[in-house]
């Protein structure tokens, strides 16, 4: 599998010129016809694909692009076309690269986890309105208009403050397409109860420890990142939060069962030891396990 170092790597692939060897525009219709591959890239990248019905490959799962969406990626993650015949093939659409060192001490690198649809799986990708099309594009411009400008010592500084602009609209598409999809997002917060509950209610929790964000969205087919985003901005609490609230009802569950000893529940909770129990349930509600245990069963 190949892996683009540079920037500079990357364009002479695409056969478009550099102006910048640490960022680059790249209207990538007019790049030179590419066979397909998978491949990494040591860079950022922010690709609004327009072809329609383009099937990639990301990571290890397939997805079919719709005209106008955009996929982020971070450095290391597997992208491209699958390999399946030596045919050329000509992309569409608008790309932006651009390499860690040029952020590096930059407010972009300070603000850079607020932007965690870099680690979205590609079937969470961004699907554009036609006006936020032409948004996405004028900030390509303005990044381009700027690269062409040639390099100087405020170069930088402007580009870095475009792409952050850039990236913060991308966060503000991405809030509307989470409420436009309501009710793809209700039937997530209904799969995500179920599993809890079911997590709980079977023996993973005492062959397994407690659920994390990570396996909770890996069992219902999303990303860490997304899935606590989606969860977040459609109840106000964070995917953890949630769990341990589901933790807690498990505990109260199990402790109003006379037959099981604190150490019984601790264990079925998927705590190491009971004392973890005993601080966690006290942090949570206030009350220690056995005076909760007290106060619904009094002698």
């Amino acid at each position: 599998m190949k892996n683009f170092e540079t920037i500079q790597e990357f364009n002479d692939m695409l056969g478009v010129e550099t102006l910048h060897p640490l960022v680059s525009v790249v209207n990538l219709s007019q790049a030179r016809p590419m066979k397909h591959m998978r491949h990494t890239n040591s860079f950022y990248s922010v690709m609004l694909k327009d072809e329609k019905f383009c099937d990639i490959i990301y990571g290890r799962s397939r997805y079919d692009y719709d005209k106008g969406s955009v996929v982020s990626t971070a450095p290391g993650q597997v992208i491209g076309i699958e390999n399946t015949t030596d045919e050329l093939f000509q992309p569409v659409g608008w790309g932006l690269f651009f390499s860690p060192e040029l952020i590096h001490g930059t407010s972009l690198v300070r603000h850079l986890k607020e932007y965690t649809f870099f680690e979205y799986q590609a079937n969470e990708a961004l699907h554009l309105s036609e006006r936020e099309r032409e948004t996405f594009l004028h900030c390509l411009g303005e990044i381009q208009s700027e690269l062409e400008h040639g390099i100087d010592r405020l170069t930088r500084r402007l580009v870095v403050s475009n792409i952050e602009i850039l990236l913060d609209h991308l966060l503000r598409f991405y809030e509307r397409q989470f409420i436009t999809r309501e009710i793809t997002n209700s039937d997530l917060l209904t799969r995500f109860e179920k599993l809890l509950n079911s997590y709980f209610e079977g023996t993973n929790a005492a062959a397994h420890g407690l659920p994390t964000v990570r396996y909770c969205a890996k069992e219902l087919c999303l990303s860490p990142n997304y899935f606590g985003d989606l969860i977040r901005k459609e109840t106000g609490k964070t995917a953890q939060e949630h769990i341990k609230l589901k933790t807690i009802d498990a505990a109260k569950n199990l402790l109003a069962d006379p037959q099981k000893s604190i150490t019984d529940v601790a264990y079925d909770l998927g705590f190491q030891y009971p004392q973890h129990l005993s601080r966690f349930f006290k942090k949570e509600t206030g009350l220690t396990p056995a005076k909760y245990r007290q106060q619904i069963m009094p002698n």
